[in-house]
């Protein structure tokens, strides 16, 4: 074995010197012509840091992060390596957005509806209700101008976006009692925040801010009457099914929940175009990622859900039209007095009319008839 490795190792040997050569002839030739060598740049090593607004406990909501650091330090050879860090670790989940916008870590993972407090324009990068689905948002994402208009907008708080994961559709959440009409809404204390939590409040519930932790036992001690999260994977998780055993669908506040990578612009612009190139392609293929593990999961998680006693109902038709209509005068008001919101918005609402009357034909027309079929 010995010798045949030596005799391999000659020609490879004999080729190098050659291409020594070669190369050093090339070079010359360059200079004795007045044209630079072509430089060849070794890349930085790199280490960012990554925090999250999502636990470690929900691996679906911290995946893509996760994912993403994995992906990118592949395609660097380990050169540029990102740390993934859960909500709390480095800064509490709702201090994502300030860290990056400041330096204080590189980059972020979030929800960006968390920070509608700050801007209502924030929610468009979520979900709000009644809202685009997540084949739609993707679509105004990256084949509209939804990115365009976005980054813009991030500008102002030194960050650049990056589609970075999607829940899809959610369910509607959990509740001690049955919803059999609109007037079963009227004083309802439920935990839910944001736009949707506007609207809910034009429908006569008293909304509550409960950390995720206590919303168990406020539950079932009746400090709340109803609760929402995501959807059956992660709700089965928080066992709230057996404290508020009826849950509600569709989450209309939530036809799905986009998740973004925020990156400080300046240490974004400090990367070589090789390591942009990297964080942009990570960051879709863990887009892609979540939001299909979340249709693979959900199903199963769905099941086991009504096995363990969960009732499922469908929102009254009543309940229905009333938060329709009461979003939707919502969002003239903050047009009225948010300049920002109302430019994002109006692109955003032109795609959906678009995007609707497309799948009124063709998806819904496939899915109506597929999901009436004994498979």
């Amino acid at each position: 074995m010995k010798k045949a490795s030596q005799d391999i190792s000659l020609p490879r040997r004999s080729f190098l010197k050659k291409a020594g050569v070669g190369l050093a002839a090339g070079a010359g030739i360059a200079a004795g012509m007045g044209i630079a060598a072509p430089k060849v740049h070794a890349q930085p090593t790199l280490r960012w840091r990554l925090v999250s607004s999502f636990p470690k406990s929900l691996d679906t909501l911290i995946g893509p992060s996760e994912a993403f650091a994995k992906i990118v330090g592949a395609m660097s050879g380990g050169k540029f390596t990102i740390t993934v860090h859960p909500a709390g670790e480095i800064v509490p989940a709702f201090g994502v957005l300030d860290a990056a916008q400041n330096g204080t870590v590189e980059c972020a993972h979030t929800a960006p509806y968390y920070f509608f407090g700050k801007d209502d324009t924030f929610a468009l990068g979520t979900a709000i209700p009644f809202g685009l689905n997540s084949r739609q948002m993707q679509s105004w994402l990256f084949a509209g101008n939804g990115l365009t208009l976005f980054r813009e907008f991030y500008k102002s708080y030194n960050i650049i976006n990056f589609p970075m994961g999607n829940t899809g559709a959610q369910m509607g959440g959990w509740y001690r009692k049955e919803i059999k009409s609109l007037a079963d809404m009227k004083g309802l204390k439920m935990r839910t925040a944001g736009i949707a939590g506007k609207v809910q409040e034009r429908l006569g519930a008293v909304t509550v801010s409960t950390p995720g932790g206590e919303v168990y036992t406020a539950l079932e001690k009746g400090t709340i009457d109803a609760a929402e999260f995501v959807g059956p994977y992660d709700d089965l998780k928080l066992g709230l099914y057996k404290v508020a055993p009826h849950y509600y669908y569709p989450g209309w506040w939530e036809g799905s929940a986009q998740t973004d990578l925020y990156v400080n612009i300046k240490a974004y612009e400090a990367l070589p175009a090789e390591y942009k190139a990297m964080i942009e392609a990570a960051a879709t293929r863990s887009q892609v990622l979540m939001h299909a593990q979340y249709d693979a999961r959900n199903p199963i998680a769905l099941k086991q859900l009504v096995a363990a006693g969960a009732k499922l109902h469908r929102f009254p038709k009543d309940v229905m039209n009333a938060a329709f209509k009461e979003s939707n005068a919502l969002y003239a008001e903050i047009s009225a007095k948010n300049p920002r919101w109302k430019k994002i918005y109006d692109d955003y609402i032109k795609f959906r009319a678009e995007q609707n009357m497309w799948f009124r034909f063709a998806e819904a027309g496939f899915d109506d008839f597929m999901q009436a079929q004994k498979l």
